[in-house]
């Protein structure tokens, strides 16, 4: 350990003084940023349903195949930066506020990229679709919404949270690391490589055996005529005709 990781802290608002025990701190981040979090992104990333000519059948309940990944993505999202926000505040507090360390930065970042996840997700937009509770199923004018129709918002909404949360995973990784660097825990060291290793394998495996299923065709299926379908299929026609 090096000489400027403090052994104590103060609670100032209890005038306590107590004794830091960084390896808490160390298997709680751990636990939040390599455990909590790759299983919300593999659950929703391989846990989707395969796709059918209208997707999931209305009315299936949260927590049942296929809704239950989205179920599990959502709520153990924000179950991480919610305990991610507690176990830094806390480690702030005992400390006296911000060290500047290299950990620190890369602690705020990972942080502020969780956070900034959960702000924009308020802007994905509807859903729409077949399957929408306000939809009429015989109707397809009745079936308008952000993610049917894979409007503007839609589009740039998934293209920050799905980039946004692989560059949290980076910093996260960088946080471990440095956190390491300043207070040794063999079994932290340990277990990153086993869940690095372990989720490589297992993404490539999933992967490998057809899993990843397109978000829009489990989740409004393949028909023809659904928006961004229509729209895939046009844009692949016209790159085939600029094939020589």
């Amino acid at each position: 350990m090096l000489p400027e990781v403090p052994t104590e802290g103060r609670i100032p608002f209890l005038d306590l003084t107590i004794p830091i025990h960084w390896e808490n701190h160390a298997i709680l981040m751990f636990g939040i940023w390599f455990v909590l979090v790759p299983f919300a992104i593999m659950v929703v990333r391989f846990g989707k349903g395969k796709p059918t000519t209208y997707g999931i059948p209305r009315g299936t309940p949260k927590w049942a195949f296929p809704e239950v990944c989205w179920a599990l993505h959502f709520y153990g999202l924000y179950t991480a930066i919610l305990l991610a926000l507690a176990g830094a505040g806390f480690a702030m507090l005992l400390t006296g506020g911000f060290s500047g360390s290299l950990h620190a930065w890369f602690g705020v970042g990972t942080i502020g990229l969780g956070v900034l996840q959960i702000i924009s997700a308020q802007f994905r937009g509807s859903h729409g679709g077949r399957k929408a509770p306000t939809s009429d199923p015989d109707d397809r004018t009745t079936w308008g919404g952000d993610h049917f129709d894979m409007t503007p918002q839609r589009w740039w909404f998934e293209a920050w949270h799905k980039t946004a949360g692989y560059f949290a995973l980076f910093l996260a990784g960088g946080a471990v690391a440095t956190g390491l660097s300043q207070f040794w825990v063999l079994g932290i060291a340990i277990a990153l490589a086993v869940v690095v290793i372990g989720g490589l394998i297992t993404a490539v495996v999933l992967q490998g055996r057809g899993y990843n299923h397109d978000t829009y065709l489990s989740v409004y299926g393949t028909h023809p005529d659904h928006p961004f379908n229509r729209r895939r299929f046009a844009q692949m026609l016209e790159e085939k005709d600029r094939k020589p």
